[in-house]
């Protein structure tokens, strides 16, 4: 029997049925040229698509040899470019500004005390009367609270209270009424302490009662 190689392709006794070892295309070894004339550059099996098509932007050899393709670095990852990068760092720089300027008016410096005065009436207090003490604390206008209390000269305190005082609110009154009862005549003192914010501030007034 004749061998079916021997037959022509064309032929119409010809079929298909085996195919020979010559009909299977072998891989293609990857193996660099010799030169490189300038940017000419192999093609071919092993060559991607990418490249091929960025030839014709000038990709380096080097690109090519070592499997990078344009638009990608040595890692894989895409090139970005610099001007989109620079508009995301500028709208940061922005976004970090105003954060940290909010941040500020809420989590900035709290209220100041400046100074503090107190006063009592100048006239002896009648029987069973009720002396209106006031204290009048001067801030530096930032939002905060006071801390303070009351301290009198019978041996009593009010214990610590504490007064809010907003934005731009430069004063604060704080009163203290203190009511006496029966005959005879008294000196009597009353004492502001402001504890916080430091440091600490006092004022004192003093008054009489007096009933016959």
């Amino acid at each position: 029997m004749s061998d079916p190689r021997d037959r022509p392709y064309d032929s119409d006794e010809y079929s298909a049925t085996v195919l020979g070892s010559q009909w299977f295309e072998r891989p293609v070894e990857d193996v660099p040229p010799d030169r490189v004339e300038g940017e000419v550059l192999r093609f071919g099996p092993g060559v991607t698509a990418a490249v091929r098509r960025g030839a014709v932007d000038g990709p380096t050899t080097a690109q090519i040899w070592h499997g990078t393709p344009p638009g990608e670095d040595a890692g894989g990852a895409p090139r970005r470019r610099s001007r989109g990068l620079g508009r995301y760092a500028l709208a940061g720089v922005v976004l970090l500004a105003v954060l940290a300027f909010l941040a500020w008016q809420r989590l900035g410096p709290t209220v100041s005390v400046r100074g503090v005065t107190v006063t009592a009436p100048s006239e002896p207090l009648a029987c069973d009367g009720t002396a209106d003490i006031v204290a009048v604390v001067d801030t530096d206008g930032r939002p905060g609270t006071v801390t303070y209390r009351w301290e009198r000269s019978d041996g009593t305190t009010s214990g610590l209270m504490r007064e809010r005082v907003a934005r731009d609110q430069t004063q604060a009154r704080l009163h203290l009424l203190w009511t006496f009862r029966g005959r005879g005549e008294h000196r009597a003192t009353a004492r502001m302490v402001i504890v916080s914010p430091a440091p600490e501030h006092t004022a004192e007034t003093s008054f009489t009662y007096r009933c016959a």
